[in-house]
């Protein structure tokens, strides 16, 4: 079964907030915008809404909650109390309701906890359900760097999220990805409730992608260059339907875009996963 026409997300980590990235996203078509409590500073709700708030009704906007200032610049709790007010405070920052709210890098918390507390997680998660049901929210979500500490204290008594948010493409290793699809299957996730992230494992600029080819998993492949086909098979691994990709450069957003249009093989894409299976059998995350 075709799942749902890829989209991108334009992603704020390590961005500027500038008002021009905001309206060159909308020229091409882009309007959703996923930010985070903690990113610029934790200021970057506050800066939204002076910078852009007349464009942010345009777009469909996600944050996360889950990291809180603390004395070493940054902390991080699970404790269903806090995340709710700080659903309280993304709403009243950004002048509206956030579409989407993630519960951000859970794993950060539960690895702490000996052993892994299921009721740890299922508390956070019924706080965002909380919030959703009250309206501060449209709906809640898990985004997760590492998925496999959240996996092995997933069940029936943790509330199913409506997205998950994980690491996507090439430079995602085999435990790392075996985790997301076991996640995903475990809360019984359609393509289009999974979204990636970090599609070029950080740098677009990286020497991996001078010596890796990624139009070999392309049908037209020759069309796009290395990062636009690099980015359209970060849709593959694993399925996603969404990927948050952050740039501060329109040009760069437009190329991505652009990439969509790309044919990816699955058949190449099923036989480098098993490759990777075969020849790593306990891959690095």
């Amino acid at each position: 079964m075709r799942g749902p026409d890829p989209r991108v997300v334009l992603g704020l980590h390590r961005s500027r907030h500038e008002r021009r990235l905001l309206t060159g996203a909308l020229d091409l078509g882009v309007t959703a915008l996923d930010t985070s409590t903690n990113y610029l500073g934790f200021r970057s709700h506050q800066v939204l809404a002076r910078t852009a708030g007349d464009l942010l009704p345009k777009f469909t906007v996600s944050t996360k909650v889950g990291y809180f200032p603390g004395s070493d610049g940054a902390e991080h709790s699970l404790d269903p109390t806090r995340l709710f007010s700080a659903v309280e405070e993304a709403a009243k920052n950004l002048g509206r309701e956030p579409d989407l709210v993630f519960l951000h890098n859970p794993e950060h918390s539960l690895r702490k906890a000996v052993p892994h507390d299921k009721d740890l997680l299922a508390a956070a998660c019924t706080a965002l359900d909380d919030a959703k049901a009250k309206g501060l929210c449209g709906a809640w979500g898990v985004a997760s760097w590492d998925p496999s500490p959240v996996l092995s204290v997933v069940d029936l008594t943790v509330p199913r999220p409506s997205v998950l948010m994980v690491r996507a493409g090439l430079l995602v290793g085999t435990r790392t990805l075996a985790a997301a699809d076991n996640l995903i299957d475990a809360w019984n996730l359609g393509c289009g409730e999974v979204w990636g992230m970090s599609p070029f494992g950080g740098s677009t600029s990286a020497s991996v992608w001078a010596r890796l080819d990624p139009r070999l998993f392309l049908r037209d492949g020759r069309r796009l260059s290395r990062v636009q086909a690099a980015f359209r098979v970060a849709y593959h691994l694993p399925r996603v339907g969404s990927i948050a990709v952050g740039t501060d450069e329109p040009t760069h957003l437009g190329e991505l875009v652009g990439a969509l249009a790309g044919q990816v093989e699955e058949r190449t894409v099923q036989e480098y996963r098993k490759l990777l299976r075969d020849r790593s059998p306990h891959h690095s995350a």
